[in-house]
Parts: C-alpha cells; structure tokens; sequence
C-alpha cells in the first residue's frame, strides 16, 4: 500500500494546514468518484500469505531494513517517504499482534485473517503512542475501506464542517479502479477531544 495522496494542497510555508485547492490526480474525488470510508488513527498492517507485516517508511534517505517488502519502488520525490512493510515480530510488535488475533476471533470466527490491508487500534497505538485517540479498551483489527461514510461531502467547506462534527482521525475515498485520496481533521486544525 502506497502512500496515499491528500485531497488537498497544504501550506508548507505556514500553518501546514490544507487550502481550498485539490492535489493534482485527486480531482475525482471532488467529481462525486470513490466511496468515503472512515479513516481510523493506528497501525497500519499487511497480511500475506498468513504473516503479519508492520508499516516501515524509510524516509528521508534512510536505509529500510534487510527484511523490507516496498509498496512503491522507491522513495516519492516530493516528500521523500518511502513507504513499505516489516515483519510483525518481537516485543515491540505485541500490539499489532493482539490486534491481529482479535480479529482473527471476532471479525472472521476464529479462522484465518484474509490477506490485506488493515489499521490495528487500541490503547497503545495511535498518533502519539499511548494516546488511544479511538478510545479503545483493547486491540483490535480494522479492515482498510470498511466503514463507508454515505453521508461524506466533498467540498472544502464541507469537509471542514464535517471533520468538526464528527470524531473522527479522517476519511479516505476509494476509486474502483484502486487510487485513493485523504483528508484528516488535523489537515485543517482540528483536534480530537
């Protein structure tokens, strides 16, 4: 899973908050394409072939370890991120793991977590580790795309007023044909309570 770009341009020179103009190749959000899906504020996971990968971005020049699967490949020239995936594994993986196997158990009957995307929440996993910014009382898996905001706008007001109403990390708009677009309620200022 690639980086995914934002809906709207940010003012690197001030606030760094997002202005009222689209990132060029997200126009097709502000056309009414793709589905808004909440966007929920973890750890996002890779599930392959029963193994569990963590996001590692070897930003900035950085050297990805041995063991590094890229999502793209090589870093993006405008910000330099190179986003790709970790093996899960060791101490510092425990979280990502019990998420994992909480899905395994309540979301697919104790069976096999199917291969993709997923963000793990829970009370030691957030923006800021330890912050629980979902509120969560365990660890959980949630698959990538699953909550489908239908009520979503798209404008730049809108958006603004929606993110101030509703307690949420952001939104993600999925096209068809597999490009995707994000706006956070941070991009604009606003902070969860």
């Amino acid at each position: 899973m690639k980086k995914i770009v934002s809906l709207f341009q940010r003012n690197y020179d001030g606030d760094r908050q997002v202005r009222d103009d689209i990132v060029p190749g997200a126009e097709w959000v502000a056309a009414g394409e793709g589905v808004a899906t909440r966007k929920w504020d973890g750890m996002a996971v890779l599930v392959a072939d029963g193994v569990v990968y963590k996001r590692y971005d070897a930003k900035a020049g950085r050297t990805p370890p041995a063991d590094f699967m890229p999502a793209q490949p090589a870093a993006d020239e405008a910000t330099g991120h190179w986003p790709g995936w970790v093996p899960a594994v060791g101490p510092d993986s425990a979280r990502i793991i019990e998420g994992v196997e909480w899905g395994a158990r309540e979301l697919f009957g104790g069976g096999a977590v199917p291969d993709g995307t997923y963000e793990v929440c829970g009370p030691k996993i957030g923006t800021r580790h330890g912050a629980n910014p979902e509120r969560l009382t365990e660890h959980i898996l949630v698959p990538h795309g699953r909550d489908q905001l239908l009520d979503c706008p798209r404008s730049f007001a809108a958006l603004r007023e929606y993110l101030s109403e509703h307690i949420i990390e952001g939104i993600v708009w999925h096209h068809p044909d597999g490009r995707m677009a994000k706006i956070k309620a941070s991009d604009f200022g606003i902070k969860r309570t």
